[in-house]
């Protein structure tokens, strides 16, 4: 149980002054760490964002981000009906893989109606169905180094076109709402929204939720992905690594 006086606060760290359970010494947190500690010690870190009835689904539901890649090489998919796609799984694991739209809708599905939160300000409520992260990742088999889950996807930015990426740690990697959508509102999942493939981490803020995925890789540490802090927003406009809501 967290208490007032199990916590000092002092120039954006936050020293936690129980005992760390296996140094015995006292644990320093970045503001970054302490916020996801704090959270997660609140709430639980299995707690469940909240499901919604059918008819409670939003009557239009907006696209966050890019509404299309606009690449030849994904365009190139799209025209194909994303037939050639194929979702590639590497990094540090033990087995990698490279999983078709057909492969992924074969593996157990998880369907959940939730809302989605914008950092923009606007909210929806949607149906998602795919198969869970964690699924493919037991296939994959992570290797003991392994702490973050990066997204790299087919939309990219910039007059230097920097193909958007996100990140998540292994608690949320794990979360039994975290899925590999392939379908909203039961149909396959339009350009807008993410085609052929989204993933939806169901207790962050809509820019967590990678669109047009097409590599998933296991990593030891975010210092290498992009400017070090996790993802495109966090690396270009401040927006918080961890969104939890």
């Amino acid at each position: 149980m967290i208490t007032r006086r199990g916590l000092i606060v002092t120039g954006g760290a936050t020293l936690l002054t129980g005992c760390d359970a296996w140094s015995g010494s006292p644990v320093l947190l970045s503001a970054e760490e302490a916020h996801r500690y704090l959270q997660r010690s609140i709430t639980g870190r299995a707690a469940l964002a909240r499901e919604f009835r059918p008819e409670q689904r939003s009557p239009r539901f907006r696209t966050n981000g890019t509404a299309n890649p606009d690449t030849p090489e994904y365009a190139a998919l799209a025209a194909g009906r994303f037939a050639d796609w194929r979702l590639q799984v590497g990094g540090l694991v033990r087995q990698p893989l490279s999983l078709s739209l057909a492969q992924l809708r074969a593996l157990p599905q998880r369907a959940q109606i939730t809302r989605h939160d914008c950092v923009e300000g606007w909210s929806a409520i949607g149906k998602w169905q795919g198969p869970r992260l964690e699924t493919i990742l037991q296939r994959a088999g992570l290797r003991d180094g392994a702490r973050y889950i990066v997204f790299h996807c087919a939309d990219v930015f910039g007059r230097r076109r920097i193909p958007y990426y996100e990140s998540i740690d292994l608690v949320d990697a794990f979360h039994p709402q975290t899925i590999l959508a392939w379908a909203m509102n039961d149909a396959p999942l339009g350009i807008g929204h993410g085609a052929p493939l989204r993933l939806r981490v169901e207790r962050q803020l809509g820019y967590k939720h990678a669109k047009y995925v097409m590599r998933i890789e296991a990593v030891a540490s975010l210092a290498g992905i992009g400017a070090g802090k996790g993802g495109f927003w966090e690396d270009i406009a401040g927006y918080e690594w961890y969104a939890g809501i």
